[in-house]
């Protein structure tokens, strides 16, 4: 979170503060109420420039997650009385949450994606419990999208189960992956892949060939997922997983294309949100 509110104090220290100081009740909100994390972000109503960004796990109690994290993003605003105008959420949780209204999260997505990366005409979004892709007009508006959402691989949720069963921290998996030579994982079944890496692992193969085979295996998912879709430069990479520098960058080679994760990538989502909010 540090390294997504400094990107958030630089930019507005380099712009006209997004604070208003005549109409503090210009903010919109999003809630990006997902498997793993819920996200929550505010916009200047005028500027559309994010002013405020946090994140809380979801865990069992998703609706106080909510609460949580715009309570968080709230405090954030250095405006005495701040008050949200409209909030729009979004996710899987997005039903519980005390909203004026919730929307799909691949219009979020899009929306979200286009808005942290203006040229970007696809976005590969890797979350919790889905992977995603979408294609986009000019306007960030969905042309057409594709969803992983039926099983576990390829998703983050496989990625940091692999990280457990190889005893790598989840932030680290990078790291590891960019210096191995992917040993060949066959199985496209989470389930089995566990399996498979634990057995290989037996065998001798070293974590970061096994970290390096598993992105490859999932971009190969990702790449059948396709279909319809393809990978239109410029490529936007959201969801949780994009925070991870070295991971985008393994992901950029399994791939062979170039994605764009900037900072605020894992709030895509309920960037997304805010935006459709401030409508």
């Amino acid at each position: 979170m540090n390294t997504l509110s400094e990107t958030i104090d630089r930019k507005n220290s380099d712009n006209t503060s997004c604070a208003p100081s005549g109409d503090i009740t210009n903010f919109f909100a999003g809630l990006d109420i997902g498997s793993t994390a819920t996200k929550a972000a505010i916009i200047n109503g005028v500027t559309k420039e994010i002013v405020a960004v946090a994140e809380r796990a979801t865990g069992w109690a998703p609706k106080e997650a909510a609460r949580e994290a715009l309570d968080a993003a709230l405090a954030q605003l250095d405006v005495s009385g701040a008050s949200i105008s409209k909030t729009v959420a979004t996710g899987y949780g997005r039903k519980v949450a005390d909203a004026d209204k919730q929307v799909t999260e691949i219009s979020c997505h899009a929306l979200g994606a286009k808005h942290l990366v203006p040229e970007a005409m696809t976005v590969l979004d890797i979350g919790g419990q889905d992977s995603k892709m979408i294609a986009l007009d000019e306007q960030g508006n969905v042309r057409d999208f594709l969803m992983n959402d039926k099983c576990a691989a390829g998703t983050g949720r496989f990625i940091s189960n692999m990280a457990t069963a190889l005893g790598i921290d989840l932030d680290e998996f990078g790291i590891f992956a960019s210096k191995g030579t992917p040993v060949p994982i066959s199985s496209m079944c989470a389930v089995f892949a566990e399996s498979e890496v634990i057995g290989l692992t037996a065998s001798g193969a070293s974590r970061e060939d096994l970290a390096a085979g598993i992105v490859v295996s999932i971009a190969k998912r990702l790449t059948s997922l396709a279909g319809r879709i393809s990978f239109t430069p410029t490529i936007a990479f959201t969801g949780g997983t994009a925070r991870n520098a070295e991971l985008a960058k393994c992901f950029s080679e399994a791939l062979n294309v170039e994605l764009t994760a900037p900072p605020l990538a894992p709030f895509a989502g309920a960037i997304g949100a805010a935006l459709i909010a401030s409508r």
